[in-house]
């Protein structure tokens, strides 16, 4: 009994004595739940815009607002837009994807040998004195896209109509990125929020030297 006073004691002192610390640990977490988030990025499917290495600032109320902690949504704030980069966790694919919006509710989406067909229109593509790299312009915004060499690149599908409540979404590094092409059209359920700038990077090749010019730089 005795020690259970002074276990309790002990905790409601350090309680006291912590406690800003403990509700600024708190506030992070819901912050990070259900208003923004940064993401590390693993792999390139989004070259040349995102990098692997590259930590992003995910917008998580930008199309909802979530319960903290849960998937619940309070309140839709927005929908996704054509050339907005997104954060979902893919059903399908079991894991958390980074990936472009070309197709929106309503669209007419198709590619004919890396050429984005929209609604009957082929985007637009100029050069860049990069190899394999294009300025792409989708509703009036303009992105890179890369087109890598690669033995059987998806480049060509028949038309599809995007379904009320999903998205078709692709990488820029259109010929090494498993999007919409492998596993289907995203569900709106599925989204976690919108990717807006990168906070820093880190380059893998360079013994994880910071890559200065890339910090706080916006997403096109």
């Amino acid at each position: 009994m005795r020690l259970a006073k002074k276990m309790n004691r002990n905790a409601k002192s350090l309680l006291k004595e912590n406690w800003g610390f403990i509700l600024f640990v708190m506030l992070l977490l819901i912050s990070r739940s259900s208003i923004a988030d940064w993401y590390q990025v693993p792999t390139g499917s989004m070259l040349p815009t995102i990098q692997e290495g590259d930590r992003i600032l995910v917008d998580k109320m930008a199309y909802r607002l979530d319960i903290p902690f849960t998937d619940i949504p309070i309140a839709k704030t927005s929908s996704p837009e054509r050339g907005d980069i997104v954060v979902f966790m893919s059903e399908k694919a079991g894991i958390r994807l980074v990936k472009r919006v070309l197709g929106i509710p309503g669209d007419n989406i198709a590619m004919v040998k890396n050429q984005v067909v929209l609604n009957g229109e082929v985007l637009q593509y100029t050069e860049t004195n990069r190899a394999n790299t294009f300025i792409e312009q989708l509703s009036g915004a303009e992105h890179p896209v890369q087109f890598e060499n690669v033995p059987q690149p998806r480049d060509t599908f028949q038309n599809l109509i995007v379904p009320e409540g999903h998205y078709f979404v692709m990488g820029d590094n259109r010929n090494n990125s498993v999007d919409s092409r492998y596993y289907g059209l995203v569900s709106i359920t599925e989204l976690k929020g919108k990717a807006t700038k990168v906070l820093y990077s880190l380059d893998s090749d360079n013994y994880f030297l910071p890559r200065a010019e890339r910090f706080f730089s916006a997403l096109p």
